[in-house]
């Protein structure tokens, strides 16, 4: 049966003694997330694949987080599917976090390149970091929420799936994307060199919806899609200047580009009993851009 939430409403939100597994933790995106998670009482798995970068960030993340909270990393190229399965059995493992309540792709790489001048290569490299690791990972963590998340503790047998059918399992779990507002928008005058990320992201829009469907009816499958961000990445890429960064941003709403803190609130949302009866959806922390321009 469907999920609905019956607990105190001063908890919705409450995501305290969760399991959240956030691959990209190392940094940008996934690291903010997982100091959030950390700091409300979740415990904290984060993969990617430099183990120094992750090491460092493990001990950033622990100086933010609740009492008693696990942190912890696991080295994983999420674009190889066998290491994303050992991934997920450690994750799940004593040796890991225990379980997994949320499941955060914040994986993705970028590199600008016009049409005449794209390295198919990369371009190839992009889809399968930036698509085809987040299918590995809906899919083996996703059914193994399914599978295991269960409150009355039934298990399915083999014998309980029927080829070509959707999965009988009644698990719960929620995972969250990390998309981008260039997901359903280009960039005029030009596009930018924006041609392979521009696809990728749109290709995690419909790759999101598509499992919300197919992960029914208790995981949640959602998309957070931020606008121009000031993460390391765009370090002396951006102005150092921070009123000349937001100047690049004035006619928005919000007036300013994005911080990396700007997506905690939405991961948390979607983390939490709040999100329950959303799915297969994208909040935009754009400060105004997909509505006004």
């Amino acid at each position: 049966m469907p999920k609905i939430y019956d607990g105190e409403l001063s908890k919705i939100f409450d995501i305290a003694g969760k399991k959240a597994v956030v691959f990209g933790g190392a940094g940008g995106f996934g690291k903010a997330i997982a100091e959030g998670y950390a700091a409300n009482g979740a415990d904290v798995l984060i993969l990617s694949r430099r183990e120094d970068a992750l090491k460092a960030a493990v001990e950033d993340i622990k100086k933010v987080a609740a009492d008693g909270v696990q942190v912890k990393y696991y080295a994983c190229d999420a674009g190889v599917e066998e290491q994303v399965i050992a991934a997920r059995d450690f994750a799940v493992s004593e040796e890991g976090i225990g379980g997994c309540d949320i499941l955060v792709n914040s994986q993705g790489i970028n590199r600008k390149m016009f049409s005449w001048e794209i390295d198919t290569e990369f371009w190839k490299s992009m889809l399968n970091t930036n698509v085809t690791s987040l299918m590995y990972t809906c899919r083996h963590f996703g059914n193994w929420m399914k599978e295991n998340n269960t409150e009355d503790g039934v298990k399915y047998d083999e014998k309980d799936f029927t080829h070509g059918q959707p999965s009988p399992c009644q698990g719960y779990g929620k995972i969250i994307n990390i998309g981008s507002v260039r997901g359903i928008r280009i960039v005029g005058n030009g596009g930018m060199g924006n041609v392979a990320y521009n696809t990728t992201k749109g290709a995690v829009e419909m790759l999101t919806k598509a499992f919300a469907a197919d992960l029914r009816p208790n995981i949640q499958v959602n998309c957070i899609g931020p606008t121009i961000t000031y993460t390391p990445m765009m370090v002396g890429l951006l102005p150092p200047d921070e009123n000349v960064r937001n100047g690049i941003a004035a006619a928005l709403p919000a007036q300013r580009i994005g911080y990396e803190v700007d997506v905690v609130g939405p991961a948390i949302f979607f983390g939490s009993a709040a999100s329950d009866m959303v799915t297969a959806t994208t909040i935009y922390p754009d400060g105004g851009l997909v509505a006004t321009s």
